[in-house]
């Protein structure tokens, strides 16, 4: 029996040796839970040189990872496989989180730079009070389209992109709430619509424009619109800026008929496991100052007013990423369609893509 006891005293002291090696590797490696911060967000979607700096100024490592899509997004975090501690969702997004209960409520007081945040983007309606969002960025969904390319075109409508002449040029997102919200702008419907009848036709519009399309891409679209591979993209505000940074034959317009007014927020899962560091790194992104030069590299428009003082006036009065007050009366926030409309607008847009094959 003293040898038994002695054996699992033995094997007591080997496993927890093993436990204290494992935990020490791990934290040489930024992966404690308390010194380490994970987070979730759209790719090339901040300046690297802030994590550095955010890292250096608290002694937390950060561990970043990126997706390509609000559902995919979700799927990750509802799988739980990992913890992530700062995510970065759009705004119909948000209100599904909390309603799936996958989101922490905020307490504003840790996050005292909120102040500097433009009224104008607190408090809407798919998170009333910011009780579990913080706004990130914002910005719309348009047409990008190189002048040089299409010297005699212009585009001021969604149906513009059905022009004949553009067979094999266009470029779209591959997201389902933007092309069928495309679709159902173009015939005149609100982006948020739930009517079937008016999406089946949605549908059978967008097929007519399969020989147009190019190609159904993610960030690959600024790759080849700055190397004047593709003449059109229907792309995210803060792409095409992007884009236009590198290409100055490329101009950018919202169509007359509406569009997306989006919104990117931080949240805290549910699941976080470093929920201080969470509030620490989303109040330092909030600092005017790192605003700004994380504004100037995204490039797309920042819900910060204090971080436009220190931004170049330029890109701070570009109507096209900030427009004058009659164009965003005429675009939509995405509205949470509850999960049977959301995979209907799935289904429909994977319909979308298969046609095309």
């Amino acid at each position: 029996m003293n040898k038994l006891i002695r054996t699992l005293i033995a094997c007591l002291i080997v496993s927890a040796l093993l436990l204290y090696i494992i935990h020490e590797l791990n934290k040489s490696e930024g992966y404690a839970g308390a010194d380490t911060l994970t987070i979730f967000n759209w790719g090339d979607y901040i300046d690297t040189d802030l994590i550095k700096q955010f890292e250096k100024e608290t002694g937390i490592k950060v561990i970043y990872e990126t997706f390509d899509s609000n559902e995919a997004m979700l799927t990750k975090i509802q799988q739980g496989g990992t913890t992530y501690d700062v995510a970065v969702p759009s705004e119909y997004m948000v209100e599904k989180m909390y309603e799936d209960e996958l989101l922490l409520p905020l307490d504003q007081s840790k996050l005292p730079n909120l102040k500097n945040i433009d009224e104008r983007f607190l408090n809407l309606p798919f998170d009333p009070g910011n009780k579990y969002s913080i706004p990130y960025f914002w910005g719309t969904v348009g047409i990008t389209f190189n002048r040089k390319l299409l010297p005699n075109k212009e585009f001021d409508s969604w149906n513009d992109l059905w022009d004949k002449d553009l067979k094999n040029q266009i470029l779209l997102i591959d997201g389902a709430r933007e092309i069928i919200g495309m679709g159902l702008n173009s015939l005149g419907y609100s982006l948020n619509d739930t009517n079937k009848a008016h999406l089946q036709e949605t549908l059978e519009k967008l097929e007519t424009l399969t020989p147009n399309v190019k190609a159904v891409v993610g960030d690959e679209n600024k790759l080849l619109m700055q190397n004047n591979e593709a003449a059109i993209a229907v792309i995210w505000s803060g792409d095409a800026a992007d884009i236009m940074g590198e290409n100055e034959d490329v101009d950018y317009v919202v169509p007359k008929e509406g569009s997306n007014l989006w919104f990117d927020n931080f949240v805290i899962p549910k699941t976080a496991k470093n929920v201080d560091a969470a509030y620490k790194f989303i109040n330092f992104m909030l600092d005017p100052k790192v605003s700004a030069q994380n504004t100037e590299y995204v490039a797309y428009s920042t819900p910060n007013k204090e971080a436009l003082k220190y931004m170049d006036p330029e890109m701070v009065e570009d109507e096209r990423f900030y427009p004058a007050t009659e164009i965003t009366k005429k675009l939509e926030v995405y509205q949470n369609l509850g999960r049977k409309n959301l995979a209907y607008y799935n289904d429909l847009f994977l319909e979308f893509k298969m046609h095309r094959k």
